[in-house]
C-alpha cells in the first residue's frame, strides 16, 4: 500500500488505552512522506463523527464530500500506528484543510 502525507485512512485502532480514539475509524496521515515507504509506523490523527464546530484549535472540520458522514480530525490525539492497521484509503484533505491541520498541530505541539 502506498501511504501519503494528508491522505485519509480507514484503520483499525484497537485496542486502545484511557481517552484513545479506538474502533475501526478514518485518520489523517501527518507523517512526511519522506518516510512512508519505508517505516513500519505511520503518525496519523483520528478522526471522529463527534462534531464540535466551535472548537477551532483542536480540530479540522472536513467536508460532507470526504467521508460518509460530517466529520472532525482530532488535532490533539496524534499518534503512531503500526501500517498493518490500515485497511483502505478513502480520501484526501483539501489545501486549505492540510494548511489549518500545519496551524492547529503547531498551536497543540507548541512549535
Amino acid at each position: 500500500m502506498k501511504y501519503k502525507q494528508f491522505d485519509i485512512w480507514l484503520a483499525n485502532l484497537n485496542p486502545t488505552v484511557g481517552t484513545e480514539s479506538g474502533k475501526t475509524r478514518p485518520v489523517v496521515i501527518i507523517q512526511t512522506d519522506l518516510l512512508n515507504d519505508t517505516h513500519l509506523s505511520t503518525i496519523v490523527c483520528p478522526i471522529t463523527t463527534n462534531i464540535k464546530p466551535e472548537v477551532e484549535i483542536l480540530r479540522v472540520h472536513l467536508n460532507k464530500s470526504q467521508l460518509p458522514k460530517l466529520s472532525d480530525v482530532l488535532v490533539d490525539q496524534p499518534r503512531a500506528i503500526d501500517n498493518k492497521r490500515f485497511i483502505k484509503r478513502m480520501g484526501k484533505l483539501t489545501n486549505e484543510q492540510v494548511i489549518l491541520l500545519k496551524e492547529n498541530l503547531k498551536v497543540v505541539l507548541d512549535l
